[in-house]
């Protein structure tokens, strides 16, 4: 019987860098947290030891600090690329490299009607992410760019129903033309090339997201998603496909009529668990090869 070492890959998870531009009075500040990850020969490593060819997981994070100076965080997609690249060329080992970015956004605080200097607010619970995953280096260099969101929590009061579902003898669920439609969305998009303008193209898939969301009468929280992936697609041409996972977090109507109470859908109990969880993946039929780029991005079907 022969064993033998399968695929693997280490690195340096969740250092938290937070950037702080003080070139002027008004300051901004970019707040991360970056992953990184090194695939590649590391047989010796695993099997007698020898790390020779390891750049250690130590100076990973010491670099991801260092270029938040030397290099400086602009968009959390060219900040990813950067690092995979330098990765790729200082590791005697490494054929590939997976930095996933999460940003997490602050506010000013608004004094007087204006925005403070220095002073913010953390913004809600939504965060932004992107994963880079580079397979070889130089004039060989393929990059992939997921990006995408999480923790996006969105609520129709009306504007959805449930029904005309199969039913079978344990089926209890009551069909409705009228529910209440929450959810905490993760979404990941895999863009087809790098040349894009990240901050821009983040702000407007985000905006169209939402007004799909908001505009679409829902039959299902799949028909919801399915017309928000179609509208990324149509509107962006650098966008390959996207994903999403939604769980859908349920209210249900409160029983008043103990009390002699009407509720006529105005008062509800939000169930935590459990809860469904719809996930789905909207592509184009002409979309180039996904190649390495969803390698270890979890959490979609």
């Amino acid at each position: 019987m022969a064993i033998q070492l399968g695929e693997n890959q280490y690195g340096k998870a969740e250092n938290r860098i937070v950037r702080v531009y003080r070139d002027t009075d008004r300051h901004t500040i970019r707040d991360l947290n970056v992953s990184s990850a090194l695939r590649g020969r590391f047989e010796d490593a695993h099997i007698t030891g020898d790390q020779k060819d390891i750049l250690t997981t130590d100076t990973q994070k010491n670099t991801a600090f260092a270029f938040a100076k030397e290099k400086g965080v602009e968009a959390i997609e060219d900040f990813a690329l950067t690092l995979a690249d330098h990765f790729i060329s200082r590791t005697p080992g490494a054929d590939g490299a997976r930095i996933e970015i999460e940003e997490y956004g602050w506010n000013r605080i608004p004094i007087d009607g204006a925005g403070h200097d220095h002073s913010f607010i953390r913004a809600g619970g939504e965060v932004r992410t992107t994963v880079v995953n580079m397979d070889g280096y130089g004039s060989d260099r393929k990059a992939h760019v997921v990006s995408g969101l999480k923790d996006l929590v969105l609520f129709k009061s009306t504007g959805s129903e449930f029904h005309g579902y199969f039913e079978d003898k344990y089926t209890t669920l009551e069909p409705t033309k009228d529910r209440i439609l929450a959810t905490s969305l993760v979404a990941r998009w895999r863009y087809d090339h790098t040349d894009v303008e990240w901050d821009k193209s983040y702000a407007a898939i985000r905006t169209t997201l939402l007004r799909q969301f908001a505009a679409v009468h829902s039959l299902a929280l799949q028909q919801t998603l399915y017309s928000m992936g179609r509208a990324v697609l149509e509107q962006f041409t650098e966008v390959a496909e996207i994903k999403f996972s939604a769980p859908n977090k349920h209210h249900f109507l409160v029983d008043l009529s103990p009390f002699h109470v009407e509720n006529n859908g105005e008062v509800f109990i939000a169930a935590d668990r459990p809860y469904g969880l719809i996930e789905a993946s909207v592509h184009r039929d002409d979309a180039s090869d996904a190649g390495s780029a969803w390698h270890a991005v979890p959490g979609f079907c």
